[in-house]
């Protein structure tokens, strides 16, 4: 599994690696051997001439992420010669396709909070479209000291709405509640008059979760994390390019295995409303193709008994059509543990949302106890 980077060897990257001992190799962490490897990657890079080789290196697209200090994506391949797609990019932010716009700026709004913890209740702007009756029933834990009459009269402006935990050893984790349901969350943005740091920014702020992308023995590609990662936390959005129906449509149609190609393609469902005012949302949803460009996530591996599931979340409420794709753990993730998600979010084979796909699924893989084997998920992924 000796180096042609650039070509491909363990870690799919690209200069030409000098030859290690299996002790020399077994004495490195995975991150600690691209480092070591990277210096003089980046000096070949750096000679004229090696420009479109630099720009189509995965090592140099990880490593322009604003998160490769802090959270570092790696990859690894212990496995056989495979390296990752040569045509695939890693993008840190969705690509808008043909024919996909994001709102003019004169119909962007945000909230008018004066303090960070004003949006965490009802009253913020941000928050207007969640449904109050929905809300967490755990969103009032910070009011634990208070009477049941003080709390009684909190005007409807002052009660918790917001999705995140606010303060202690849960302070930005998903309420408990949300971790099953099918709400989106509501979270500020860059329009708003609040802080970067207000607590009601969690996907924005990105992914704090250095992740690994390995080559499994009977799965392909698969990811896990570096360090142990809480029930409730936020790990990564899936990304890739916004494009239409019609163009989804299209790729489905020229893919060589059809069902193949909707592994990758996530329908932005969420809000589509035939009665809506919005015509971005009364159409057809926009679909996000991460098959040749997307973040880490894209290599997640189905399972039946996952440990993550994905949330629609939205900033700037004018964006409703190009809505986030949010992964947030489910349960407690330990540290050099496989990630998973459900592709079709706990949808049974027999049910009437999959019923007519079967035959264009593939058998699932993923071991759990609780697997569907003769449903499989390979199939149109569905958003909490």
């Amino acid at each position: 599994m000796e180096g042609r980077l650039c070509r491909g060897d363990r870690f799919a990257c690209g200069f030409n690696r000098r030859k290690q001992s299996t002790a020399e190799a077994r004495k490195q962490t995975p991150h600690c051997a691209m480092e070591d490897a990277m210096s003089r990657h980046f000096f070949h890079h750096g000679q004229d001439g090696n420009e479109d080789e630099k720009e189509n290196c995965h090592w140099c697209q990880l490593r322009s992420f604003p998160t490769h200090k802090t959270a570092p994506i790696t990859v690894v391949n212990e496995i056989d010669s495979q390296t990752l797609p040569q045509n695939f990019r890693f993008i840190n932010g969705v690509v808008l396709g043909a024919g996909v716009t994001a709102a003019d700026l004169s119909f962007r709004s945000g909230c008018t909070c004066g303090q960070d913890e004003d949006c965490q209740y009802s009253g913020c702007l941000c928050l207007a479209d969640l449904d109050q009756d929905e809300a967490s029933d755990d969103a009032n834990d910070d009011h634990r000291g208070l009477d049941s009459a003080t709390r009684a009269s909190l005007s409807p402006a002052r009660k918790k709405a917001y999705a995140y935990h606010m303060h202690g050893n849960k302070a930005g984790l998903l309420r408990s509640k949300l971790h099953t349901s099918k709400l989106p969350l509501y979270e500020c943005h860059q329009g708003c008059a609040c802080s970067p740091d207000c607590p009601n920014r969690v996907v924005e702020r990105g992914r704090t979760v250095p992740l690994q992308i390995f080559r499994t023995p009977d799965r392909g590609w698969g990811v896990r994390t570096q360090e142990s990662i809480k029930k409730g936390q936020f790990v990564d959005r899936y990304l890739g390019e916004v494009i239409t129906s019609a163009e989804a449509d299209r790729r489905r149609d020229a893919s060589v295995v059809y069902h193949r190609k909707d592994v990758y393609l996530f329908a932005l469902d969420k809000f589509t409303d035939p009665q809506s005012l919005d015509a971005r949302l009364k159409g057809p949803p926009l679909e996000v193709d991460g098959e040749f460009m997307s973040g880490p996530t894209r290599f997640i591996n189905h399972s039946c008994d996952p440990n993550m599931r994905i949330f629609a979340r939205v900033g700037d409420h004018a964006d409703k059509h190009i809505h986030d794709l949010a992964l947030f753990a489910i349960k407690d993730i330990q540290k050099g543990e496989e990630l998973t998600f459900d592709y079709v979010d706990g949808a049974s084979g027999d049910s009437e949302e999959l019923e007519g796909k079967i035959e264009d699924m593939t058998k699932c893989l993923c071991g759990s106890s609780k697997c569907q084997t003769s449903s499989i998920a390979y199939g149109i992924m569905v958003a909490g």
